[in-house]
């Protein structure tokens, strides 16, 4: 499949369909904080954001990062259309991703930076840490096949971040012994990073040039919200888990969807919102490869998932519809049932798309008006996760998983401009908002 190329006729709609959506994001934004300072209604800090306004830098670090920001931006230009070995390209990709990540986010308050949101002993950070996995570790003490079968009935009364989820996460987190603040983002960090290279793999299932495939994982590197909410939320784990799943289930091979599927129903059990990946995938190969294809995978998907969730009732008792209906019970009783869905269906998909990166997500919109596969897919994903409600805010983080993908469908349409303005643009927004704000995590 070649990518489309416009016309200069053509060309003026995405400009005009890239300007409406900034007017939206800026309206958006000033609404929400309007309507904020006016009556805090909203239910978050800085609506349609999480975060909040707190400045504070660390001098050394900062030089660190931008020195990293600069190799990356000026390099990116070379490495884009060098002869690289594919393994080399993997390599260089991950790497690139894990030093800015850890630059940037130490940038604000040193490497304490890259486990704080889970330290249940430090300061502020607590408020956060109380929601996330540790606590919940001490449900695992009677063994994993104890955990799963008693898991729908303790969702109540776990952390916010363990009744949010399937079980996955911390099965994960206990089987490879990140079992500590430290040992977590260790966890988090080195899975996530491999999102950039399984970005470029995605893509060239698609791509019509390696080039663009190589953009694509280098904006997967470079994306804020892979930077910033990446690194210290578990977030960052489940995009890569998705990741590999879409690379699997958009393979042009049976076996190689096959193996997609199996990597699918494993994501499934890290994260309810995964399942969207599922839903990419088939609408991406069916606009590739038709409705036979799509429907091909979209059963292997439904098996595959089908066949854990199932084997792992068989097997442990676990029961994945009553964990299902038990976490939406506990969003429903949360923060959530106080933000209006008016505001919502606007704020979620600005708040994603602004930290997943402006140039990012008008090279999506772009890719979708040209009918590019896994850019229509992205659209109509998120159109469908906005208008249902199913998150109103926090999609910074809880959409996160949709930004190695926005970064594939993006990558032609970025192709041709210039790469230094484009990933400075986007790690200067990176750098700036790590020091002067607070995102939680």
């Amino acid at each position: 499949m070649t990518r489309p190329v416009d016309t200069p006729d053509e060309a003026r709609v995405p400009r005009i369909v890239t300007g409406i959506l900034g007017l939206i994001a800026v309206a958006t934004v000033a609404t929400g904080l309007t309507i904020h300072h006016q009556s805090g209604k909203l239910g978050t800090a800085s609506p349609p954001f999480v975060m909040g306004w707190m400045p504070h830098v660390d001098a050394l670090w900062l030089a660190a990062a931008i020195l990293v920001a600069a190799l990356v931006t000026f390099g990116a230009g070379r490495f884009l259309g060098a002869e690289l070995d594919p393994r080399v390209v993997a390599g260089a990709l991950f790497v690139a991703a894990l030093a800015l990540g850890l630059a940037v986010n130490a940038a604000r308050a040193g490497t304490h930076a890259w486990w704080e949101p889970y330290d249940l002993q430090g300061g502020l950070a607590r408020t956060n840490a109380i929601n996330e996995y540790l606590p919940g570790l001490p449900t695992l003490d009677d063994g994993v096949r104890n955990y799963l079968d008693r898991f729908a009935e303790v969702v109540p009364s776990q952390s916010v971040n363990v009744a949010g989820h399937p079980p996955g996460p911390l099965v994960l987190a206990k089987a490879l012994g990140a079992t500590t603040a430290q040992g977590m983002a260790a966890l988090v960090i080195l899975l996530g990073a491999c999102c950039a290279p399984l970005a470029h793999r995605l893509a060239l299932q698609f791509s019509s040039g390696e080039r663009e495939a190589r953009l694509a994982g280098v904006l997967a590197a470079c994306s804020p919200g892979l930077i910033l909410i990446g690194v210290t939320s578990f977030d960052f784990a489940y995009a890569a888990f998705g990741a590999l799943a879409a690379l699997g289930l958009c393979a042009r091979s049976r076996g190689g969807r096959i193996l997609g599927g199996l990597a699918f129903a494993v994501a499934s059990l890290m994260s309810w919102a995964l399942l969207g990946v599922g839903a990419w995938a088939a609408i991406a190969v069916w606009r590739r490869d038709g409705w036979r294809a799509a429907f091909e995978v979209a059963l292997i998907a439904g098996f595959g998932v089908a066949a854990v969730q199932g084997g792992l009732a068989a097997w442990a008792g676990y029961d994945p519809i009553g964990t299902l209906h038990a976490t939406e019970q506990v969003y429903r009783d949360s923060l959530a049932r106080l933000r209006p869905y008016a505001f919502w269906l606007f704020g979620s998909p600005v708040a994603w798309g602004l930290m997943a990166g402006p140039a990012i997500v008008a090279g999506a919109a772009r890719g979708a008006l040209r009918g590019w596969a896994p850019a229509v897919a992205l659209v109509i994903i998120v159109a469908v996760a906005a208008i249902g409600g199913f998150t109103k805010a926090e999609t910074e983080r809880i959409w996160l998983f949709m930004v190695p993908l926005a970064c594939v469908a993006a990558a032609p349409a970025l192709a041709r401009w210039r790469t230094a303005p484009l990933l400075g643009g986007l790690l200067a927004q990176a750098l700036a908002l790590s020091i002067l704000m607070n995102t939680v995590w």
